[in-house]
């Protein structure tokens, strides 16, 4: 009982201090992220569920003061009608399903409910969390330096034997020995709690540092993009991941193809800036980190099943939707932590999954059923288009290509695991946060831009849609 006073005590701590800003509450769980398996695997491995949650306390609080504390005439909202629909019919079927009776405990379907939902609204506290565009600039590459310690850590671990303390995946009674692949190789997993989350944030980084490349900076700050650049690349390799090294060409080919396409200047601009990273990335990883790629390619042709993994995403689906009709086994049903909170809280066993499941796609379909999986992915395809839509919109160019960034990122990783990967969800949700960001910002610039010579004058401008006047 002391233990969940004490915790009770911590976790409303948490909240009332994430809730006293909410904005740096949202750029901390971004940091969180990265940070929150080192916490797990050597700070507090005594404490690692709770270290688990802590984001989501930190993002409830944050809710809390936006929604209920903030001005409301400050908020801002997505205006389209399908989203805002969509939206609504996702949440009505997804809380239907979380009291479904096959989970066997209303617990699960809360847990569930948080997967799929807690980090939607993000959607609506990215837009203002920054001012300008240079804010936005400053905040991404900031947080890019991180690569670099994350990256050393991953070097050493992967030139670590497999028993080094550095080489271990977060505590918890069911979690399995450090991978090992390839050359018998340690497949990294830097400072994530599992390999899963730092191939996400690769990912993710290579999705920031697409339009960074292209972006003028001071000769310090290219120097820096550089040697993130290479330690992505190595590390990349390093992970033995087909995933990420296949999901990294196809955003590299797509975002230089879509730009070839609808904006020939802009591509040969972003091709002459990313050549010389290129070189160097190849040069060091082909001479100092042979080893790592010969590891790769040593797992990457001994183990020839990543078209059946790709076709079985789309297949899965359909055999999953004969079990239940139009129904499913309840949100959370496949969440890979049910068997820790049924013996913690000591709660009823569901119905069994008579099916093994992996893929995304086909999880969804076993858990809410043929119309919430249309319900689900219908949304993240309008949220797709509607990202790409304001890629044709804009016409600064930073803001341009990371809005073809973000598209590709989602588009890529459209059939990859995201409700149930956490860091893929705080990453996708956040990205979806630049349909509404990206213009506004946009907007801000057009309008300091016609305020200055109103203010030589003596008089300020008004400019339609800008949220200062």
């Amino acid at each position: 009982m002391s233990n969940i006073l004490l915790a009770s005590v911590a976790l409303s701590l948490v909240i009332l201090i994430a809730a006293h800003d909410w904005r740096r509450s949202v750029k901390a769980i971004l940091i969180l992220v990265v940070l929150e398996g080192a916490l797990r695997k050597w700070v507090l491995p005594q404490a690692s569920q709770f270290i688990y949650f802590l984001k989501d306390f930190v993002l409830i609080g944050a809710y809390l003061r936006y929604f209920l504390l903030s001005q409301s005439q400050n908020r801002i909202f997505t205006k389209t009608p399908i989203v805002l629909m969509l939206l609504a019919c996702v949440a009505v079927w997804g809380s239907l399903q979380a009291f479904n009776p096959s989970l066997g405990s209303i617990v699960i379907g809360l847990f569930g409910l948080k997967n799929y939902f807690l980090y939607i609204p993000l959607i609506w506290l990215v837009p203002q969390i920054f001012e300008t565009e240079e804010e936005l600039y400053q905040f991404i590459r900031n947080y890019l330096l991180l690569l670099i310690p994350v990256g050393i850590l991953a070097i050493s671990q992967f030139f670590s034997p497999p028993t080094s303390p550095l080489n271990v995946y977060a505590w918890s009674d069911e979690a399995p020995g450090i991978a090992v692949s390839g050359l018998g190789t340690v497949r990294v997993t830097g400072t994530f709690s599992y390999l899963s989350g730092y191939t996400t944030y690769l990912l993710a980084c290579l999705c920031l540092l697409l339009p960074m490349l292209a972006r003028p900076q001071p000769r310090l700050w290219q120097m820096l993009t550089l040697v993130e650049v290479v330690f992505l690349a190595v590390t990349s390799f390093m992970t033995l991941s087909r995933g990420v090294i296949l999901g990294s060409v196809l955003m590299i080919l797509s975002y230089f193809g879509i730009q070839a396409i609808t904006n020939f200047s802009g591509f040969s601009r972003s091709v002459r800036n990313i050549f010389l990273p290129a070189l160097i990335g190849f040069i060091v990883l082909s001479q100092s980190f042979r080893y790592a790629f010969d590891s790769f390619f040593t797992r990457a042709t001994t183990n020839e099943d990543v078209p059946k993994r790709i076709t079985g995403s789309f297949i899965e689906p359909i055999t999953n939707s004969e079990f239940k009709g139009l129904d499913g086994y309840g949100l959370g049903a496949t969440f890979q932590g049910n068997s820790m909170l049924r013996k913690t809280f000591h709660l009823s066993p569901g119905e069994v999954i008579p099916v093994y499941y992996e893929s995304e796609m086909g999880r969804i379909m076993l858990e809410v059923g043929p119309v919430g999986f249309c319900l689900w992915y219908g949304l993240r395809l309008v949220l797709l288009y509607s990202l790409f839509k304001v890629y044709l919109k804009l016409s600064h160019p930073f803001l341009r290509q990371l809005a073809l960034s973000a598209f590709v990122y989602q588009g890529v990783t459209f059939i990859s695991q995201m409700v149930y990967n956490h860091t893929a969800n705080v990453y996708h949700w956040f990205f979806y946060g630049f349909i509404l960001l990206l213009p506004h910002l946009q907007r801000v610039d057009q309008w300091q831009k016609a305020q200055q010579p109103g203010l030589f004058y003596g008089y300020s401008t008004y400019i339609p849609g800008a949220s200062h006047h």
